[in-house]
């Protein structure tokens, strides 16, 4: 089974949003450099913002977010983004109505039975749970293996915060990665068990 990894890019106050659900700058790291990390061509970033994120992105079978992302993105107009295989979305609401049931999204009630299958789809690639109230219940629940943060040179003072609203304090690793791009410093954590 492959490791389940918690992930965003995130304020340096621990914000991936602001009040009003919007990233401002957060996503800035990903058009401040030259080397394409899609083939939209849209994203570029530094050279060691893509020799950090793309093996990891490589990785990403499934990735696990709650209905509120789902329904912002408009369910990413029924295509996983960044060629993720599947998305498998947190919800107590069915699917949308008119959506396709042969599109690779599942809804699913509460997150360890959305973990459950999202590894199985998964198999041995890894399962990216969305920061934010889902990651911080995944988290809670003692199934994050791995953070991982796109940590941006901004302060949002408030906002939606990325280990959501976890309560009782969680012990990480000291970092084993730690990668400066333009206008980002990517830091990796292990889980302590």
């Amino acid at each position: 089974m492959g490791k389940v990894v918690m992930y965003a890019s995130v304020s340096v106050d621990g914000f991936i949003a602001d009040e009003n659900d919007q990233p401002g700058p957060l996503f800035d790291w990903l058009v401040s450099g030259d080397v394409p990390l899609d083939e939209s061509g849209y994203v570029k970033v530094s050279q060691a913002s893509y020799d950090y994120v793309q093996p990891y992105w490589d990785q990403i079978g499934v990735t696990v977010v709650g209905r509120h992302v789902f329904d912002m993105t408009d369910g990413w107009d029924e295509k996983p983004p960044s060629g993720i295989d599947h998305v498998v979305v947190v919800t107590h609401r069915p699917q949308p109505v008119g959506w396709d049931p042969e599109v690779p999204f599942h809804f699913v009630e509460g997150v360890e039975a959305a973990l459950a299958k999202a590894q199985e789809l998964a198999a041995d690639r890894v399962v990216e749970v969305a920061a934010g109230d889902v990651g911080g219940q995944v988290l809670a629940a003692g199934l994050i293996d791995e953070v991982r943060m796109d940590v941006v040179p901004v302060v949002f003072g408030s906002g939606k915060r990325y280990f959501g609203s976890v309560e009782a304090q969680h012990l990480l690793e000291d970092p084993d990665a730690l990668v400066q791009g333009n206008r980002v410093l990517h830091v990796r954590y292990r889980v302590r068990r």
